[in-house]
């Protein structure tokens, strides 16, 4: 199932970015001082196209740095934020990588409300730690290929809120070739873009 929905989101980001609607321009000013890979078209990617089942995201509103959007792949209604970071730093530094995004779904027919996922842009080192920090507390995250979602569900909600009212996230991973990644991503206009996914996003 996480690998389905890695797929999904994956192929839903990739529309997005192939469509060019996502990127809002805040974060591409604010993601300036990433790296220059991290600029990289999500294109060149053999996962750039169309989402699964041909539907292709629709912007339903700009909010700060996050994209809301809503997409019908395989018949199934998906919505979802979508944000690039406004920050990135790699230990060695300047090491290539894809560009990283952070997610929030939902997804009615599974019956999934506001889950986090973070697509690194690099394959995770097996078995490594990876976090993200939010409202002055750090949540262990479960790491599966270029994909993290939270270890424990039961946190998933409080994260959420946590998110909704911070300034800022910082996803800290390892790459399996063992380089260290710090994102931050700015919380500017997330709790909006969930209240108009709410709205949007039922049967």
């Amino acid at each position: 199932m996480v690998m389905s929905v890695r797929r999904i989101l994956i192929s839903l980001m990739a529309a997005v970015v192939v469509c060019g609607i996502a990127i809002p321009a805040q974060a591409q000013s604010a993601s300036s001082k990433a790296s220059k890979d991290a600029a990289k078209p999500a294109a060149a990617k053999p996962e750039a196209k169309p989402a699964a089942g041909g539907a292709e995201p629709t912007l339903i509103g700009q909010f700060g740095t996050w994209g809301a959007y809503t997409a019908t792949p395989n018949g199934k209604k998906v919505c979802f934020a979508l944000a690039k970071p406004s920050s990135s730093k790699t230990n060695p530094p300047n090491r290539p990588r894809d560009p990283a995004y952070a997610f929030v779904s939902t997804r009615p027919a599974e019956k999934v409300t506001n889950e986090v996922s973070i697509m690194i842009g690099y394959a995770l080192k097996p078995g490594s730690e990876s976090s993200l920090e939010v409202g002055g507390a750090s949540y262990a995250m479960y790491t599966q290929g270029d994909g993290l979602w939270i270890k424990n569900a039961a946190e998933e909600e409080r994260m959420v809120e946590a998110m909704r009212k911070a300034a800022e996230v910082t996803v800290k991973g390892m790459s399996a070739k063992g380089t260290e990644t710090t994102d931050v991503f700015s919380l500017k206009g997330l709790a909006q873009a969930l209240d108009r996914l709410a709205q949007d996003c039922r049967r």
